[in-house]
C-alpha cells in the first residue's frame, strides 16, 4: 500500500506542526520506524534530547533527571522554571502509553475512513481513546492548513451545511440548545442563507492544494473571505469565482487576476470552477459517511477530507 504509506507520512508532517522544534526528528521518522515494538517513551527521549536536554515549558537547558515513575519512565526537572516533565510532555503522544506501532495503525485507519469503533478495535484501544486520538491528529492537521498556499489557477466558492449540535449534552452544565431538536439530515426551517446554515468558503488550485474553513453562519462577507484566503494565494494567480462580489476586495488587495464566471458550469477556455464544485461534492460525501458531523468539529473534518481525498489529485489541463 504505497499510497497509504505516503499518506501516513503526510499526516506525520502535519503532526509535526503541533510539537516544539525538539520533536521534529521524532515525528519525521515515525512512519518509517523499523522497531515499532519499542517503547514510545524511550524513542521520544532518544530523539528529543539528541542535541541536549531542554525544558518544554521555558526552553532552558538546565534540565536534571528527577527519578522515575512507577512504570519506569524517566522524569526530568527544570532548574529555571521548576517544572517537572517526561519526554512526551507537550507532544501529541502526551498522556498515552501505547506503542509506536499502535499510533501508526491508528493513522492508517484514519486514511481508510475507519470509524471510531473500527479504529478502536484494530488498535486495541477504547472507543473514547479512539475519539480523542482522532481529534488530537485532526487538531494538528488544522495547523498544517496555515502553511498552505495556492497558486496558478485558483478556484473559490462557498458551500453550506445545516448547523449541527450533534453530541451527548446530557452532562453539560452550560450547553444551551439554540433550537428544537430535529432528525439528523432534515432540512432547515428557514429559506435562503439563514443563520441555520454554516458557511464554508473553500479554494483549490490545480496542484492538489486546498484551503477551507467554516467561517460564519448565513451568507459570508468579504471580511470572511479575506480572513480565510488573505495571504494564501500567490500574486498574479488566476482567481476563478462564481461572480460573487465578496471576492473582489480580496483580488484587489492580493493582486489577483479575477475571472468571474456566471453559473457554476460556465467556462472561459481553461478557466472554470468545476474543480471546486467537485471538491464540495466530495466533502459533503465524506461528512455524510460519518452520519453527520457536529459543527464544533467541522473544521477538523474539512482538513481531514483535504488530505485523504483532494490532495491525492492534481489537475492538468
Amino acid at each position: 500500500m504505497d499510497d497509504s504509506k505516503l499518506s501516513v507520512n503526510q499526516i506525520i508532517e502535519a503532526i509535526k506542526m503541533l510539537t516544539t522544534s525538539e520533536y521534529n526528528e521524532f515525528v519525521s521518522k515515525l512512519a518509517s520506524l523499523q522497531r515499532p515494538e519499542d517503547s514510545i517513551d524511550a524513542y521520544i527521549e532518544e530523539q528529543r534530547f539528541s542535541n541536549g536536554r531542554a525544558c518544554p515549558v521555558c526552553g532552558s537547558s538546565k534540565v536534571l533527571r528527577n527519578g522515575r515513575r512507577k512504570d519506569g519512565v524517566q522524569k526530568f526537572c527544570c532548574k529555571d522554571c521548576g517544572k517537572s516533565f517526561v519526554a512526551k510532555t507537550s507532544t501529541i503522544a502526551s498522556g498515552t502509553r501505547k506503542s509506536l506501532d499502535t499510533w501508526i495503525k491508528y493513522i492508517e485507519c484514519m486514511m481508510n475512513w475507519s470509524t471510531v469503533r473500527e479504529s478502536a478495535e484494530r488498535c486495541g484501544i477504547s472507543d473514547r481513546t479512539s475519539f480523542l486520538w482522532r481529534h488530537k491528529i485532526l487538531d494538528a492537521m488544522r495547523i498544517m492548513m496555515d502553511n498552505v498556499t495556492l497558486e496558478g489557477i485558483v478556484e473559490a466558492d462557498e458551500a453550506y451545511l445545516p448547523i449541527s449540535y450533534k453530541g451527548n449534552h446530557k452532562k453539560s452544565k452550560d450547553f444551551d440548545m439554540q433550537r428544537a431538536p430535529r432528525k439528523r439530515g432534515s432540512e432547515v426551517h428557514k429559506r435562503g442563507l439563514s443563520k441555520e446554515l454554516v458557511c464554508m468558503p473553500c479554494a483549490v488550485d490545480r496542484n492538489g492544494n486546498s484551503i477551507g474553513r467554516a467561517t460564519n453562519l448565513g451568507q459570508c462577507s468579504s471580511d470572511d473571505i479575506n480572513g480565510l484566503l488573505g495571504g494564501k494565494i500567490k500574486e498574479q494567480s488566476a482567481f476563478c469565482t462564481d461572480g460573487n462580489s465578496v471576492y473582489r476586495k480580496l483580488s484587489r488587495k492580493e493582486g489577483l487576476d479575477l475571472i468571474p464566471l456566471k453559473g457554476g458550469k460556465a467556462k472561459k477556455g481553461i478557466y472554470h470552477i468545476q474543480h471546486i464544485n467537485s471538491y464540495h461534492s466530495e466533502l459533503k460525501r465524506f461528512l455524510g459517511f460519518f452520519k453527520g458531523v457536529s459543527t464544533k468539529y467541522l473544521n477538523n473534518y474539512i482538513v481531514w477530507n483535504n488530505l485523504v481525498n483532494f490532495a491525492k489529485e492534481t489537475y492538468q489541463e
